[in-house]
């Protein structure tokens, strides 16, 4: 398991796009805290992640590779294209989906998808990737969340492709916004 930079991340992102598409597991920043990941497309790699972080029940959300994918694969009210129009943003967005966009494994069988745009360098580089990233934080279910690779849970470590790291993270995570009916902000 490699730590990279920013910069190792744009010398070596051929081969890091490639890893990731082929389905490896990863830890990355956000404009909130660390997050685990994998090409949200890749039904034994999603299964990976909830064997990581121990959490057998509740759906994940991915990193839109762009608005237009938002567009494409869910269903975007009037009130929702409002808080689309906010990302990229600290906000995770529940919306219907339209289609099979992400492996089930991912929103569990639901008709719905969490979807988010972080304000961070590293939405470019799913952007290039035109695939969906799952997102959720770097712990095990019910742990504290990763802030540094210094409270990152030994297991995870051991079990992750890479890391891409930018020292401490000061965040919390994402405001879930559930755009599927009635509009409802979950704090956490």
């Amino acid at each position: 398991m490699r730590v990279l930079t920013k910069d190792e991340v744009n010398v070596e992102k051929a081969a890091l796009k490639e890893s990731i598409l082929d389905g490896a597991v990863f830890i990355y920043p956000t404009d909130t805290i660390y997050g685990i990941g994998c090409n949200a497309l890749k039904p034994e790699s999603v299964k990976k992640i909830r064997e990581i972080k121990k959490r057998t029940q509740n759906p994940f959300s991915v990193i839109a590779p762009s608005k237009q994918w938002i567009f494409d694969n869910c269903q975007v009210s009037e009130e929702a294209m409002r808080w689309v129009e906010k990302l990229p943003g600290p906000y995770t967005l529940i919306l219907k989906t339209n289609n099979n966009s992400v492996a089930k494994e991912v929103n569990q069988k639901l008709n719905t998808l969490g979807i988010r745009i972080p304000q961070h360098w590293f939405s470019s580089f799913v952007s290039e990737l035109e695939v969906p990233i799952v997102t959720t934080s770097a712990n095990k279910a019910g742990n504290d969340f990763m802030t540094s690779l210094e409270n990152l849970d030994t297991d995870i470590k051991s079990r992750v492709d890479f890391i891409i790291y930018e020292g401490e993270k000061q965040g919390k995570p994402s405001k879930i916004v559930d755009l599927s009916g009635k509009v409802k902000i979950i704090e956490r």
